[in-house]
């Protein structure tokens, strides 16, 4: 008997579409922030039923690659929005408005940023070589003018050419607005791993806390379309007076 596949053989008519869509994307073809084409000029371009677009086009707004806006039509998902500028940062505070990283804006002091040879397990993260260089960029996120994260982030210099540490002080908005907008790079997913550390000498000094203080640690890798990673960080979290939130669907 034949071995029965571990893919199926298919996938549905929307899907491929869908796929179609996200390859555009992917080759830049509409921006983040673009209006993409009406349903019924995609169906054209498809040869397809606008049906079979519109519910395409559902499946991608529902992995917040597009943006639907009553009476204007449909957009390409960006950072820059105020809703979805932070929503990569799960941090709430214990009171007052929690709107789980939409709520208050943190303020960003940059340590760092220079270019080096990554470890292994930053190569394996980032699915580079390790002779291939990255960037290690440093930052404190400030709420209430407390430090409260102290994030570590490393990215492919061959994604990012030309960061600098003036260029991130200088940006006024989030950090993956930066990467869009100025690297063509768009963070779409985010795999976390938490775990409870102690805080070693640096982060104690840089967050404002005792040597040995417990931390959360988040190690979150993003991906941009077609799965690949663009960016390792690990984030320190002082949670006394904040909270991880995550909604289970």
């Amino acid at each position: 008997m034949a071995a029965i596949p571990d893919t199926p053989l298919f996938s549905p008519l929307y899907r491929q579409i869908a796929d179609r869509l996200t390859a555009s994307l992917d080759a830049g073809e509409w921006k983040p922030g673009d209006a993409i084409p009406s349903e019924l000029e995609l169906a054209s371009r498809y040869k397809v039923s606008q049906g079979t677009v519109r519910k395409a086009i559902d499946d991608l707004a529902a992995a917040h690659l597009l943006v639907r806006r009553q009476g204007k039509g449909t957009f390409v998902a960006s950072h820059a929005e105020e809703r979805t500028q932070f929503r990569f940062l799960r941090l709430a505070p214990d009171e007052g408005p929690d709107r789980a990283g939409g709520g208050e804006r943190p303020a960003r002091r940059f340590i760092d940023c220079k270019r080096l040879r990554p470890s292994a397990e930053v190569a394996k993260a980032l699915d580079i070589p390790t002779s291939q260089a990255v960037f290690h960029v440093q930052r404190v996120l400030l709420f209430g003018g407390r430090p409260v994260v102290l994030d570590d982030i490393w990215l492919p210099v061959a994604l990012f050419r030309g960061l600098s540490a003036e260029r991130l002080a200088a940006w006024p908005g989030p950090l993956y607005g930066l990467f869009e907008s100025e690297f063509g790079v768009h963070m779409i997913r985010a795999e976390e791993q938490l775990r409870a550390v102690a805080a070693d000498a640096e982060a104690a000094a840089l967050l404002d806390v005792a040597p040995g203080a417990p931390l959360l640690s988040v190690l979150r890798v993003s991906y941009t379309y077609g799965d690949r990673p663009v960016e390792l960080r690990r984030g320190l979290y002082d949670t006394r007076q904040h909270h991880y939130r995550n909604a289970l669907a």
